[in-house]
């Protein structure tokens, strides 16, 4: 809820993705203990560590939010999270181009020049530094196809990591996990997927807490590396590979034409994916079924349809 009593409710992430996720609220403004309604809040100061301080009376309020946001991210370390959507703008809970107004008294502000958009909000901060690898996004950077494809694609990526955890790495789990996101993580990072490999290769004789915790690096960074046409481009001719001696010259033509047209931007990605799909299927092709590339997420959320 807004400072004035508002609200800036998005019905994709409540009503479509709230289907496929449980939401873990949090509000840093009203946790601190501030009213609603309430005089709005700004960043002010050094662009580089600005203070959160209340508009109109000027209280600081940036050791009190800090403070509490340490606590809080540890209540939240428990929750077993995914990812995070933050509030674009906001000196709170802003992960990127928050207005940061300069210190200057009131009667002078109209002559200070422009507030610099390169601030984080102070929650945020406390957020991005204690979780720095969790998949994280802006609600209003969501409404960009490729930025919502890629955040929920590393979100269900993460509850599968988190399973994997849950049920306790071993070599042979491990392998496993990695030989399903393959064409996953080629499709972001070669070069990751390449020193994950190397990394997989050697894991009968390492600790599983080392292991975990470095796939784990290596895993959630290569996601976080957005997927492009020309990668998509080269998976989808990496899996036309696994169906050599067994597509009709029809089927691959086929095939061959619509991997050019998504590469040529004529259609979406789904349109190749469901071709592949519908040939996994039709010649059960062992290793394709596992692999997560073909099915990331949910198709109710319609996410390739645009990328």
């Amino acid at each position: 809820m807004r400072y004035d009593g508002g609200h800036k409710r998005d019905a994709w992430i409540v009503d479509t993705l709230g289907r496929y996720v449980d939401f873990v609220p949090v509000c840093p403004e009203v946790e601190i203990g501030l009213p609603i309604p309430r005089n709005s809040l700004r960043l002010v100061g050094d662009p580089q560590s600005p203070r959160l301080v209340m508009q109109k009376t000027g209280e600081d309020l940036t050791a009190r939010m800090r403070g509490w946001a340490q606590g809080r991210n540890a209540q939240l370390a428990d929750e077993g999270l995914c990812g995070f959507i933050f509030k674009r703008a906001s000196p709170s809970s802003g992960m990127e181009r928050v207005k940061v107004y300069r210190d200057v008294p009131e009667d002078q502000a109209a002559k200070a020049g422009p507030p610099a958009l390169t601030g984080v909000g102070i929650f945020a901060d406390e957020f991005m530094r204690h979780f720095p690898l969790l998949p994280v996004e802006e609600e209003g950077r969501l409404n960009d196809p490729g930025l919502r494809e890629n955040f929920i694609e590393r979100i269900f990526a993460m509850q599968r990591w988190r399973a994997l955890l849950a049920g306790g790495i071993t070599p042979g789990r491990l392998v496993d996990f990695h030989s399903r996101h393959k064409l996953l993580i080629m499709s972001h990072s070669v070069e990751h997927y390449r020193e994950m490999g190397r990394l997989v290769a050697k894991c009968a004789g390492m600790d599983p807490q080392t292991l975990a915790q470095d796939y784990q690096v290596l895993f959630l960074t290569a996601l976080s590396r957005l997927a492009t046409v020309k990668k998509h481009t080269n998976v989808l001719q990496h899996v036309m590979g696994y169906f050599k001696n067994t597509l009709s010259p029809d089927e691959k033509q086929e095939l061959v034409e619509v991997i050019t047209a998504y590469h040529d931007s004529l259609v979406p990605l789904v349109v190749p994916v469901t071709l592949l799909n519908h040939y996994v299927r039709k010649y059960q092709e062992p290793y394709l079924l596992g692999q997560w590339y073909l099915r990331p997420h949910p198709l109710e959320l319609k996410l390739r349809n645009h990328a």
